[in-house]
């Protein structure tokens, strides 16, 4: 889920305490056991690969999550399902493998050329992917 597709600073989410338990202050957590729908207030990036998000709990302090340790809410306050584009990836990688020849050879000059060694090695696994 790229959250900064789905949402904007003000939008209210859902924090899914089970996932985030272990790194929060007792303060914390008394908050969100007390309301766990809170409102953006700025997005961070949090290890290099992912964008969190730093949220104003029902208390008033601001709290940072990843991505995952919250659920996106609609105006109704429903929990929007979180939706991967994996599937549409994979099947970009698939064609991609599928579109890969390789051709048998037993002249040593092309056996030990690295790429088609590569290539070789790429065709060979796409069947267990």
């Amino acid at each position: 889920m790229l959250i900064l597709d789905k949402t904007k600073i003000g939008n209210s989410v859902q924090v899914n305490l089970e996932q985030s338990k272990d790194r929060l202050t007792k303060d914390i957590i008394d908050a969100i056991n007390i309301s766990s729908v809170a409102k953006i207030s700025d997005f961070k990036i949090t290890d290099g690969k992912s964008i969190g998000v730093v949220l104003q709990l029902s208390n008033g302090k601001e709290q940072w999550f990843f991505e995952d340790e919250i659920d996106l809410l609609d105006e109704n306050g429903n929990v929007i399902n979180k939706t991967t584009d994996t599937k549409k990836n994979n099947i970009l990688m698939f064609d991609v493998l599928r579109g890969l020849k390789y051709e048998n050879t037993i002249k040593i000059s092309k056996l030990i050329n690295p790429i088609n060694f590569f290539l070789w090695l790429v065709v060979s696994f796409k069947d267990i992917i």
